[in-house]
């Protein structure tokens, strides 16, 4: 979906409709079965859309729409899972409706038309980016769904306002060349992926997750940027959930959430394509292909990505999982030479920096699924939502120890730590094998600890948490030139400063890390071979149900997501998935030294690293000698130089216009 509101006379000399083709095709991979396009000449908007059909094959589904009494026209992204109810609803409510035919984006924008926008969106239960225009009053508005799943960009150029699912689209412009914003480049070198709202581009904007915008004429002759407004608000609903806690047994609350988790992924397989599932033999995953099959009585499609390392490997545990939920499943293992192999593919997939080193499986396992599948649904969202990731319940304890102890001991502690080659830390534990710490047993113990002696040193807890989440030491070190190494934007509502760490902690990554990071990853990499994800976990009576348990149910004995753990040991047996937390990442370190030195060297050498002008040579090759030698770990620093001047490199190869 792409668009354009307002005067295109500085636009390259074009009229709207080839303008807004030229957006669309450059997401063709979004949907590569049909375009279309919609233009109001006289209220000067032009929508276009691609069309991935899942739901309505016929054109009866096709979009730009607009709605019966041509007040309103829509494109959007995504898909609204309820929308049988919300016809009938509307049916009720407004007598026989004579449909064209049963797609959810007729019954999307009816709802608008005769429900109005807020009543619409308190309703539906969907993933969305959404470009609804108003005839009548001629505005804009741009919708995003409430957990951030589909993307959202705007901003102004030339005197109009772009629009679109991705920054690809506005690329294709020509002339499209705005600065570079430097501080969200900082901003990446610090966290591996750009917080919204920025962009990498300056004046181009992320619309936030549950925030709509709208846009009048007069808004768009003063190049004015309206401030988006909320339309679900999800510390209100955390904070109401909290004081309704729950208050049945542990076995009444597994039946509770087997029922929501249930009638989510039931919703979310509704297709009229082929549908199956990503398997990597966690939790979530592992849930969510279990109720999946519990919906079906064919063999749900799954599909698992291997790593032929010691410590990086859940095939064999997805494989088990798949084997005895019965599926039809495949599985790829990769090498480092797959991995080179697919990152020229993987750098064109992003259109900004992003550096989360999961994008590789996560690109090749979608390429996979794409072969026999249209349609795969993930376990994404699990973790913030249920509190899954070992911060929310570590990060207390050992704050909780660094605080007792005077500042500068913590800093000195920290930097002991911090001077442990990595190698020699990964070697130890190997060789202890099952006696050393559970949490250190994943295969990624140098990693671990290189955080932790970050992290001693801060001042206090909101800094705390903050530098758990960054990815790299002195982040400020990398760039040449000075940027704003702010922390994340704050976007936890001041009501919840009552919260423990562990709640305050899950609002702050499900309304940045998991939008900005875990979200837009699963997306590019699966809508770069045109194949829709949809998370089940992603569901406000879910997330209210998640946030109204005690505590306990949420991370009990020193782990998380004790509810759906329960839920799973009821189709699943325990052994099978009851080990330490891996993630789906790779292990890039590793392979820097290996099979990926030569392709690394190239990047990172003193030529290549001074192309952009913006990187601090000396460091960055200072950091890879290290490296090589094994005297630090600066993995995740060097990959988000490498996913850098990959996406520079894209940038400068830009056809001239």
């Amino acid at each position: 979906m792409a668009g354009i509101f307002g005067p295109v006379d500085g636009l390259g000399g074009q009229a709207m409709e080839p303008l807004v083709r030229l957006m669309t095709g450059a997401i063709t991979h979004r949907g590569p079965d049909a375009d279309g396009l919609w233009t109001d000449p006289e209220a000067g908007i032009g929508l276009g859309h691609r069309r991935l059909s899942i739901l309505d094959l016929s054109p009866a589904g096709a979009q730009p729409m607009q709605s019966q009494g041509g007040r309103f026209a829509i494109a959007y992204n995504g898909e609204i899972y309820n929308f049988p109810a919300l016809r009938q609803q509307l049916e009720q409510r407004h007598g026989a409706i004579e449909w064209r035919g049963h797609s959810d984006t007729e019954i999307l924008v009816e709802c608008f038309a005769r429900e109005g926008i807020q009543a619409t969106l308190d309703k539906v239960d969907g993933m969305f980016a959404i470009a609804l225009f108003d005839r009548q009053k001629r505005e804009l508005t741009l919708i995003r769904d409430a957990f951030g799943e589909k993307p959202m960009h705007y901003g102004f150029w030339k005197g109009a306002l772009l629009f679109g699912s991705e920054l690809h689209s506005f690329e294709a412009i020509p002339g499209f060349r705005p600065s570079m914003n430097l501080d969200a480049l900082g901003s990446f070198f610090k966290y591996s992926y750009i917080p919204g709202p920025a962009s990498i581009w300056q004046g181009v904007l992320k619309l936030p997750p549950a925030h709509l915008v709208t846009f009048s004429q007069q808004d768009i002759a003063a190049q004015q940027m309206p401030k988006p407004q909320a339309w679900w608000d999800m510390t209100g609903d955390a904070l109401q959930s909290i004081g309704r806690q729950f208050g049945g047994s542990l076995d009444q609350a597994v039946i509770e959430a087997e029922r929501l988790v249930l009638a989510g992924t039931s919703r979310r397989m509704v297709s009229d394509v082929p549908l199956g599932a990503f398997l990597s033999g966690g939790i979530d995953s592992s849930l969510t292909v279990a109720m999946m099959q519990a919906s079906t009585d064919r063999p749900v499609r799954t599909f698992s990505i291997g790593m032929a390392e010691d410590g990086f490997d859940e095939s064999p545990a997805a494989a088990a999982v798949a084997q005895h939920l019965g599926t039809d499943h495949t599985e790829l293992v990769l090498t480092p030479e797959q991995v080179q192999d697919a990152i020229p593919g993987i750098s064109g997939v992003h259109d900004e920096p992003f550096a989360d080193s999961s994008q590789v499986p996560t690109y090749l396992v979608s390429q996979m699924a794409r072969r026999d599948v249209t349609v795969a649904l993930s376990g994404d969202g699990g973790d913030e939502i249920f509190g899954g990731y070992n911060r929310y319940f570590q990060g207390p304890r050992v704050w909780n120890r660094a605080a007792s102890l005077p500042a500068p001991l913590r800093r000195a502690v920290g930097a002991a730590i911090g001077s442990i080659p990595g190698g020699l830390v990964n070697g130890v534990v190997r060789t202890l094998g099952p006696l050393a710490p559970r949490e250190l047993s994943a295969g990624r113990a140098a990693e671990k600890l290189q955080k932790l002696a970050r992290v001693m040193s801060m001042p206090n807890e909101a800094a705390f948490h903050d530098r758990l989440l960054a990815t790299s030491d002195h982040p400020e070190s990398i760039l040449s030139c000075g940027t704003d190494m702010a922390r994340l934007p704050d976007r936890l509502d001041p009501r919840a400063a009552g919260l423990t760490f562990a709640e305050r902690a899950m609002l702050v990554d499900t309304a940045n890390y998991m939008p900005d990071d875990v979200l837009v990853k699963v997306d590019r990499a699966a809508m770069a071979v045109s194949l829709e994800t949809r998370t089940p976990y992603l569901d406000r009576d879910l997330f209210r149900f998640a946030w109204s348990l005690p505590a306990a149910m949420r991370a009990g004995n020193g782990e998380g997501k004790t509810i759906l753990r329960e839920l799973l040991y009821r189709h699943v047996p325990r052994e099978l998935v009851d080990r330490p937390k891996a993630g789906f990442a790779i292990p890039v370190g590793r392979w820097l030294r290996t099979g990926l030195r030569d392709w690394a060297e190239s990047e990172l050498s003193s030529d290549a690293l001074g192309d952009s002008g913006l990187l601090n040579t000396a460091v960055i090759r200072e950091r890879w000698e290290e490296h090589l030698t094994g005297k630090r770990d600066h993995e995740t620093m060097l990959w988000n130089v490498l996913m850098f001047q990959a996406w520079h490199r894209r940038q400068t190869e830009r056809a001239p216009d």
